[in-house]
């Protein structure tokens, strides 16, 4: 099977939804210094921009969790495979992800997150994904609620690929063969 990408949020549309939030955020922590936690490698893309955006003074850390491995939907195991380089102690922090779906891999970062004292916690996300919401999560600021279909760019991927795309887009699946397609509706 192949796959084909349809644009489902195009690049200027994204671009001014994270102006508005970088406007946002800059309001709620005026005469305040914010700590961006970046989650890879997806919410690379979107912390960049965002920080770009926010006027109060910014610092940043990055972690990677993992809890896909090479397939569409999420196992439900979560792990921390790079964790944060400076302590949490006292700070206002903001999560940066690039998609919440089911909920359980922010879930259980943010637990793990709010035991390290920090001043105050929030999450920020480019992509909500409520129908998929099998844990509850709070999202503080959201860039687009979206639907059930499987997305790639500004930073999220298939197996590795798509990153890099300047859109959001729906992954849309083609059979390559008759065969494969007869098999694939099996």
């Amino acid at each position: 099977m192949s796959e084909h990408i349809k644009v489902l949020l195009p690049e200027d549309e994204i671009a001014v939804r994270i102006q508005e939030l970088g406007e946002r955020i800059s309001a709620d922590y005026a005469g305040r210094q914010v700590h961006l936690i970046c989650v890879l490698k997806g919410g690379s893309f979107f912390m960049c921009e965002l920080a770009k955006r926010i006027t109060v003074p910014v610092s940043l850390d990055f972690m990677s969790v993992s809890s896909y491995g090479g397939d569409t939907k999420s196992c439900g195991v979560v792990r921390i495979v790079k964790d944060l380089d400076e302590s949490l102690k006292d700070k206002d922090v903001i999560v940066v992800e690039d998609i919440v779906d089911s909920g359980r891999t922010l879930s259980y970062l943010l637990e793990v997150l709010k035991g390290r004292g920090p001043k105050s916690l929030r999450l920020c996300t480019l992509l909500d994904k409520p129908d998929r919401r099998v844990v509850n999560v709070n999202v503080d600021y959201t860039g687009f609620q979206i639907p059930d279909e499987f997305v790639v760019g500004y930073g999220l991927d298939y197996d590795q690929k798509y990153r890099n795309l300047p859109y959001i887009g729906i992954v849309e699946f083609e059979s390559d063969t008759p065969q494969q397609a007869e098999r694939a509706s099996i």
